[in-house]
């Protein structure tokens, strides 16, 4: 008999190695933001060459956010991801909202919305009627929280297999695109000119980009049922970041090389347009099952690794205490994964996800910045001798990370100043957490103690 899987202190079994790691972050960033978004990036900056380089500018704040997360991670390997960093750094009330939010909007709305999108890609595909759509959508949700409430493994197998199929169907758009698309292929009906503010142009074109890039750190939700997450972490983030970099570079290549760049910022299906005109009907139609699978896969991604940040905050006595139970076989947490579920479907049913997922856009790189702030609390301590010292660090400290803020702030003030109203009612319901923090921690006594397991000093 084989042994069993090794498990830390709180009980989660640690079964996602290197490989699954790498599919989890390639998964996590990948949906169906390269076939649809590359447009809109065309259409703002006009030519070929700033359309490669807007997608390379991306994919460096990515790598560098991958860099952040991986000295994180190495730091505190440990299920929640930057509710744990938030916490131990600035204390409860940032981290409790950054999970409300999550569990409120953010991760429930992007279940929604991405299940409305596979349920669309499917009636596309299969030819069905728009009655079938919501029995769709819940049926890919009700799926995916069943295969994860078993297990991680179930969960990072389905993950792999079609963060696998995603990249295949990619794989065929590039090849294509390559191999078949000869430089005279594309036909342009008037030569693109840049835009008249080229910093302007760059930055709203970023916003897309960076929206596509995102996803790197949901990994770290899951950090404490990978094994040797210490090391496998910082190069799962690395290696599968830097994958997504190449695939986003070559799709957005195929695309300029086949439809030019104002075919391209015309289109509103790219990848449709650009296999079908390579490959006749029958490319427009992989292509098409090709974005379900893709949209099926970060589907279950999310549902994968939100529950862990729900079951910390509850595991820190800051929500109902049944939210923080790990089942007792399988060893996830079952409870969070249904209550998500449910609330996930109660938000398709309604219609409200896609107003949910506009209010809070800006909040999800304003997590992506303060967590990155962490890290500066975590080396002040590492100077003082509280924590000690990372193996893994992040290249350019201090430059890089800021950097890093610098662009995350930048989508949060784009996203306001584009949707002023969204962005305060987005504020208002995450400012709604606050009496429920307060509400929980009077309930409590006290405020809960960072459980940080000797990875990171007291403040």
């Amino acid at each position: 008999m084989s042994p069993p899987p090794p498990r830390n202190e709180e009980g989660y079994a640690r079964r996602v190695g290197l490989f699954s790691g790498v599919m989890l972050v390639i998964g996590g960033i990948i949906g169906s933001g390269i076939f649809l978004n590359p447009a809109i990036v065309a259409q703002r900056v006009h030519t070929p060459g700033l359309t490669l380089g807007v997608w390379l500018l991306g994919g460096v704040v990515a790598l560098i956010g991958a860099f952040v997360y991986g000295e994180l991670g190495q730091r505190i390997p440990k299920a929640g991801g930057s509710y744990v960093y938030l916490r131990d750094a600035f204390g409860p009330l940032p981290a409790f909202l950054n999970a409300w939010g999550m569990m409120l909007m953010i991760a429930t709305g992007a279940i929604a919305a991405v299940a409305v999108t596979f349920a669309n890609y499917t009636l596309a595909l299969t030819g069905l009627g728009p009655d079938f759509r919501f029995p769709l959508a819940v049926g890919a949700i009700v799926l995916l929280s069943g295969v994860n409430y078993f297990g991680v493994r179930p969960g990072a197998l389905t993950q792999n297999v079609f963060t696998v199929l995603k990249l295949l169907a990619l794989a065929v758009l590039v090849g294509a695109g390559l191999l078949l698309a000869g430089p005279g292929a594309a036909v342009e009906a008037a030569v693109p000119q840049a835009p008249d503010s080229l910093v302007l142009a760059m930055g709203a074109a970023l916003v897309p980009v960076l929206f596509s890039y995102g996803g790197w750190q949901q990994t770290n939700f899951v950090a404490e049922e990978m094994v040797d997450p210490e090391r496998n972490l910082p190069r799962a983030l690395l290696l599968g970041v830097i994958g997504v970099v190449t695939v986003y570079l070559l799709a957005n290549l195929t695309y300029l090389r086949t439809l030019g760049a104002g075919g391209l910022a015309a289109s509103s299906a790219p990848a449709a347009d650009a296999l079908g005109q390579l490959l006749g009907p029958a490319g427009r139609t992989f292509i098409t099952a090709g974005v379900a699978l893709s949209t099926f896969g970060f589907l279950n991604l999310v549902i994968l690794v939100s529950p862990r940040v729900y079951q910390a905050m509850a595991a820190d006595g800051l929500f109902f205490p049944w939210m923080a139970r790990l089942h007792p076989r399988y060893r996830t947490p079952s409870t969070a994964i249904l209550f998500q579920a449910v609330w996930a479907i109660l938000l398709t049913g309604t219609g409200t996800y896609g107003e949910l997922l506009d209010y809070v856009v800006f909040a999800d790189w304003l997590v992506f910045g303060a967590t990155a702030a962490t890290l500066f609390v975590y080396r002040a301590r590492e100077r003082q001798g509280l924590v000690p010292r990372a193996a893994y660090r992040v290249p350019g400290y201090p430059i890089t990370p800021l950097l890093f803020i610098a662009a995350a702030l930048y989508v949060v003030l784009g996203s306001t100043a584009s949707n002023p109203l969204n962005a305060i009612k987005g504020t208002l319901l995450l400012g709604a957490g606050v009496p429920v923090f307060l509400y929980w921690r009077r309930r409590k006594g006290a405020t809960p103690a960072p459980a940080s397991t000797g990875a990171v000093g007291g403040p």
